[in-house]
C-alpha cells in the first residue's frame, strides 16, 4: 500500500529530533534490542543454516533507495525462448532465526519495522538485516529463490520455489536503474524489467487491478534549512513492484492450491466509497466519465500534478480494510483475492522488515508440509499483523504532522496558496488543504462558509508546534 512516509536529508534540526523521541516514548517504541537478542542474532550471524543448493553464479542485482541496507530481495530477468524467466532472490530470514528462540521472540513482539523521519525502529537487529541476512552485493547469502517462467505476455506459465545461496552483484537505486535502462545502457537483466514490467502492467489493466503512484514527501536540508517537496514515483519504481506483485500473487496461488497458508486480502470498495471519490475528482476538475472505470482513472493520472496528488492520495483511502486471511486444511477463505490486485496475494518479499513474510515463505517451500512452528503460529499472525501495522500507520501519521509543524514552526500568520482536497460531509467547514509549496497537506478549519472542494483557496497559518501541536490552517 502506498504511504506517506517522510524522509529526510540532512542533519534534523534539535525541535524536530526532540519531538519524534518524544513520540516514539509515546508509542512505547524499543530503542534497542535486549542483551540476550543481539546475543543470537552474533551467534546465528556467525553460522546460519546453510541451504543445500548453489546460485552464486547468477548475477543478481538489487533495486532500493539510495541509502537501504537492508536488502530483501535481489532479482536477475532473461529471456526464454518468446517469453521470460524471472529469478527472484529473497532473505532467507529462517537460516537465522529459530523458532522459540529470543529473536524470534522479539520479532513477533516488533511485528514490522517502524519508518521514522529520522531513523528507523529495525524488526531484527541490524546486524542481521543489514548485515548478515541482507542480500548486500558482493557477499554469498542465504535466500529463498523463486524461478517464475512467463510467456511472450507476462503471464506466470510455471513456478519453482527453493532454497539456495546467491550473491549480488549490483546495488542499484532506481533513479540508476532508470536512467540507464532510458539511454540504453542497460545489460539485458536490467534492461528486461522494463519489458516485463510494462508487460505485467498490461495484464493488470486486464485484471482490473491498480496501482497507486503516489508522491513521496522529502524533506531536504539547503542552506542551513530545510524544504519539503514531493516526489513522485518512477517508471522503475512501478516494474519493479511488478517483480514483487507477480511473486505474491505467485505464493498465493501455491498456497491455495495445496490449502494452507495466509493472504493478503482487501474487499471490493463499498459504492458509497466510491461515490465520494467520484465527488472529490469533480471537485478537483479530475474528469472521470461514468464509463471509465476506477483502475483506469488511477493510470491516467499524472502524480507531477498537484491536483491529480492530492486525489491519488485521496484515493488511498480505499486500501484502508486489507488484512490478513488465514486457512488450512484445505478450508478456503471467503475472499481470498487482494482488490487493488484484482488476484489472491501474499506478502512474502519483504521478511526483513515484515513478520509474516518469513511464515509465506517457508508455506511455500514445503507446501503440502510445511514446519510445526509454522503451522503452530498460523492462527495468531493475523491480529499481530493488523496490530503492528496499525502502529505502523500511526508513526506514519504523527510524523507528517511533526515534521510539517517543524517546518512551519516560524511561519504562524503566514499566507499560502493551496486547493482544498476534502471537507467533512457533517461539518462543511472543517477539511484539508493541500499546498502548492511547501509539500504540506494539513487541517483547515476557522471559516464561517462551506469550503469549497476542490477549488483554489488561500490560507493562513494558525498553529504550528511539534512539540505540542499540528499544523492548522484557517480560510484567509
Amino acid at each position: 500500500m502506498p504511504s506517506r512516509r517522510i524522509r529526510v536529508t540532512g542533519t534534523p534540526e534539535a525541535p524536530l529530533r526532540a519531538a519524534l523521541t518524544a513520540l516514539r516514548t509515546e508509542l512505547g517504541v524499543p530503542e534497542t534490542f535486549p542483551p540476550e537478542v543481539l546475543a543470537e542474532a552474533e551467534a546465528a550471524a556467525k553460522a546460519p543454516v546453510p541451504p543445500a543448493e548453489d546460485a552464486t553464479d547468477i548475477p543478481f542485482f538489487t533495486i532500493d533507495p539510495p541509502t537501504s541496507m537492508d536488502l530483501d530481495q535481489a532479482m536477475h530477468l532473461s529471456r526464454r525462448g518468446s517469453g521470460f524467466r524471472v529469478r527472484y532472490a529473497i532473505a532467507d530470514v529462517a537460516a537465522f532465526v529459530a523458532p522459540g528462540g529470543a529473536l524470534d521472540a522479539e520479532a513477533h513482539r516488533r511485528v514490522t519495522t517502524l519508518y521514522f523521519p529520522d531513523e528507523k525502529t529495525p524488526l531484527h537487529p541490524p546486524l542481521l538485516s543489514e548485515g548478515a541476512a541482507s542480500l548486500l552485493p558482493d557477499v554469498t547469502r542465504p535466500a529463498v529463490l523463486w524461478t517464475i517462467e512467463l510467456d511472450a505476455d507476462g503471464r506466470t506459465s510455471a513456478v519453482d520455489v527453493r532454497r539456495a545461496l546467491v550473491r549480488s552483484r549490483a546495488k542499484l537505486d532506481y533513479a540508476t536503474a532508470q536512467r540507464r535502462i532510458d539511454a540504453g545502457t542497460a545489460e539485458e537483466p536490467l534492461a528486461l524489467l522494463k519489458d516485463i514490467g510494462e508487460a505485467r502492467e498490461r495484464l493488470e489493466v486486464e485484471r482490473g487491478g491498480i496501482s497507486l503512484n503516489v508522491p513521496e514527501q522529502e524533506i531536504v536540508e539547503r542552506d542551513h534549512t530545510y524544504e519539503l517537496a514531493y516526489r513522485a514515483p518512477l517508471p522503475a519504481d512501478g516494474w519493479n513492484a511488478q517483480i514483487s506483485l507477480l511473486t505474491g500473487m505467485a505464493a498465493a496461488d501455491l498456497m491455495l492450491t495445496h490449502g494452507t497458508g495466509v493472504l493478503r486480502t482487501l474487499p471490493a470498495a463499498p459504492d458509497g466509497a466510491v461515490g465520494r471519490l467520484h465527488r472529490t475528482a469533480h471537485a478537483l476538475h479530475i474528469d472521470w466519465p461514468h464509463h471509465m472505470s476506477y483502475a483506469a482513472l488511477i493510470r491516467s493520472l499524472d502524480p507531477h500534478l498537484p491536483h491529480h496528488a492530492a486525489f491519488l492520495q485521496e484515493c488511498t483511502t480505499l486500501l484502508r480494510g486489507a488484512g490478513y486471511t488465514v486457512f488450512r486444511d484445505g478450508n478456503l477463505p471467503p475472499i481470498t483475492t487482494h482488490a487493488a490486485v484484482a488476484a489472491p496475494y501474499t506478502h512474502c518479499t519483504a521478511p526483513l522488515r515484515r513478520l509474516v513474510d518469513r511464515y509465506a515463505s517457508e508455506l511455500c517451500l514445503a507446501p503440502g508440509n510445511p514446519p510445526a512452528w509454522v503451522l503452530a503460529g498460523l492462527d495468531a499472525l493475523p491480529k499481530q499483523m493488523a496490530d503492528g501495522t496499525r502502529l505502523a500507520g500511526t508513526v506514519e501519521r504523527e510524523c507528517v504532522d511533526i515534521v510539517e509543524a517543524a517546518l512551519l514552526k516560524d511561519r504562524v500568520g503566514d499566507l499560502f496558496d493551496g486547493y482544498v482536497v476534502d471537507v467533512e460531509e457533517h461539518q462543511p467547514t472543517v477539511g484539508k488543504v493541500q499546498l502548492d509549496t511547501p509539500a504540506v497537506v494539513a487541517r483547515l478549519e476557522g471559516g464561517t462558509t462551506p469550503l469549497p472542494l476542490g477549488e483554489r483557496l488561500r490560507v493562513r497559518l494558525t498553529q504550528a508546534d511539534p512539540g505540542t501541536t499540528k499544523v492548522r490552517f484557517a480560510p484567509a
